[in-house]
């Protein structure tokens, strides 16, 4: 393993980038820092991936915006109308933190495997390359969650890269539906044990284990979601650290 040595994740529940008093401006937030040091470099190589949005190229711009006046080197990768890389591998190799925005999961993951970049994003991940994202960008990650993808209803959905085997919640504190949803979810072994995250709120894994939760916004929060072993949840809440600007 590579560059930190370790293997990290930062799952982020919402608030990854910050509207600015500019119009249609954002900025990233103390979470992308946050999950930029963890690449031990003074200049990381940052990915960006919009696959959950259809590669939307505003939004890819904006997040470029974003990281305008960091010591950071971006460059992204695109699956529409076709790779824009000629090995989409090789640029992930190369990356220090990939970071993978918000969207539909469900298509995210869909495109992923036809691609093969769902192997990649593993081997990447096990050779030191940090992997971050919001909302869809979170979920991948995991065996699975809830999502809206399949339309305004949420639907649970368990066809997560599972790198983590842990179930996640996403938005926690934004769509009391997902908290519903998560737990029924758990409690019916339609997924496993898993961690979620309010908004302005990161999960950060070394490996597969959970070391602790990050966060901009003082009352955020996050939380672990078990079965009670009699058909039931416990939900225990997650004290996170916070980061300032």
């Amino acid at each position: 393993m590579s560059r930190s040595g370790q293997s990290h994740i930062l799952a982020i529940g919402g608030g990854s980038f910050r509207q600015t008093a500019r119009y249609g401006f954002i900025e990233a937030s103390p979470l992308l820092r946050y999950a930029l040091d963890l690449t031990g470099q003074d200049r990381p190589k940052l990915g960006l991936l919009a696959t959950a949005t259809g590669d939307d190229s505003d939004w890819l711009l904006k997040m470029y915006g974003a990281f305008a006046g960091w010591d950071v080197e971006v460059s992204h990768l695109t699956v529409f109308p076709m790779p824009n890389v000629e090995d989409p591998r090789a640029w992930m190799l190369e990356q220090d933190m990939i970071y993978v925005s918000g969207g539909s999961v469900a298509n995210l993951a869909a495109l992923w495997r036809l691609h093969g970049l769902d192997e990649a994003f593993e081997e990447a991940w096990k050779s030191g390359v940090v992997l971050a994202g919001q909302s869809a960008g979170a979920l991948c990650w995991h065996v699975g969650g809830n999502t809206d993808s399949f339309g305004p209803t949420l639907r649970t959905w368990a066809d997560g890269l599972a790198m983590l085997p842990y179930s996640c919640g996403v938005h926690y504190n934004s769509d009391p539906q997902r908290r519903q949803l998560l737990q029924a979810s758990v409690a019916s072994g339609e997924l496993p044990d898993g961690y979620a995250a309010d908004e302005g709120v990161g999960l950060h894994y070394v490996g597969t284990e959970f070391i602790q939760a990050v966060t901009v916004d003082p009352a955020g929060y996050a939380y672990k979601v078990e079965h009670d072993g009699a058909g039931g949840v416990k939900e225990f809440r997650i004290e996170p650290r916070l980061l300032t600007a």
